[in-house]
């Protein structure tokens, strides 16, 4: 008869093991602003490197930032909005290029066209505006009353209570270090999904200091943006990315750029959805630091249920 207190003390120290393997956030941060550093090859060309951060295909978020980052070292403005397609599943093992099309640059804006290449083929499209900030109308709605961030846990602390249900093959992936530091306000269980109302926030941050770069710090909330939001879609339908006959990928991304921020300081991003039909959902997010509105966010996502089991994509 297997002793439980004896089950249980062992896999806390696996877990224990598992976090204590992790890389510190210096090193986390450092490889972040590597791989949203672009290697220029000439005019308008920039190529970016590639890392393994969700499985075997590309994250959104990486391509999202590299691609801002690319258009923006093309102008001397920051962005105000970013609207972006993913065409198709990028290999990460392979270099991303990104060609960027200076569409206009007047007396207030400058436009990008933006296109991500790997192997021949285009994997992603993103038109860009940029404009100086400037003192104008200003209102925002009241900022979601959530707790301070020093009342809420990090989400290893979450990951650690659910590591026991997690599958071993998955575990070591699921428990590694994000690149962007998180706190979940209201953490969704995804091993044992149940419907709620579509609506979760969290707190987050690059985990170290950036450098003070205005296109950096855009580039990693870009980055950052794409973590959690398509769940949000799927939370009043009891269903999760491990469900086993679920079709789920990222569509298309939208951000805008309202006031200057810090990345490498606590945003709160609160995110609902509004809608899923057609075998999609919308989601929408605020982004919030230090009481001000500094970035709206919006995602739509396939979420395709098939009549047998299929690969998550």
């Amino acid at each position: 008869m297997t002793d439980s207190h004896s089950s249980d003390t062992t896999q806390d120290a696996a877990v224990a093991e598992l976090l204590a393997a992790q890389p510190s956030w210096e090193q986390i941060t450092q490889d972040l602003v590597e791989i949203l550093t672009l290697e220029p090859i000439e005019a308008n060309l920039f190529r970016g490197i590639s890392r393994d951060l969700v499985g075997r295909r590309v994250f959104g978020g990486q391509v999202l930032g590299q691609a801002l980052m690319a258009a923006s070292l093309t102008t001397d403005r920051p962005a105000h909005s970013m609207h972006a397609y993913f065409i198709k599943g990028g290999d990460i093992n392979a270099p991303i290029i990104y060609q960027v099309e200076r569409l206009r640059d007047g007396r207030s804006f400058s436009n990008r066209f933006v296109r991500a290449l790997q192997h021949g083929e285009t994997i992603f499209t993103a038109m860009l505006s940029f404009a100086p900030f400037e003192a104008g109308l200003e209102y925002q709605r009241e900022m979601p009353d959530w707790p301070p961030v020093d009342q809420i846990d990090h989400e290893e602390v979450f990951k650690a209570q659910l590591a026991p249900l997690l599958p071993e093959k998955i575990k070591a992936n699921i428990m590694r270090r994000r690149h962007i530091e998180m706190r979940p306000i209201n953490p969704h269980n995804f091993i044992m999904p149940q419907a709620e109302v579509p609506h979760r926030a969290h707190y987050m941050r690059a985990g170290a200091a950036l450098p003070d770069d205005e296109r950096m710090h855009q580039a990693v909330l870009a980055f950052a943006s794409d973590y959690i939001l398509m769940t949000v879609t799927l939370m009043p339908h009891a269903i999760g990315y491990r469900t086993t006959n679920l079709q789920a990928a990222s569509l298309d991304h939208t951000i805008y750029f309202h006031h200057p921020f810090k990345a490498d300081e606590w945003l709160l991003h609160d995110m609902t959805s509004a809608v899923t039909a057609q075998a999609r959902g919308l989601s929408q997010g605020t982004v919030w630091q230090n009481g001000r509105l500094v970035a709206t966010t919006m995602q739509e996502a396939l979420m395709r249920l098939r009549d047998t089991e299929v690969e998550n994509v």
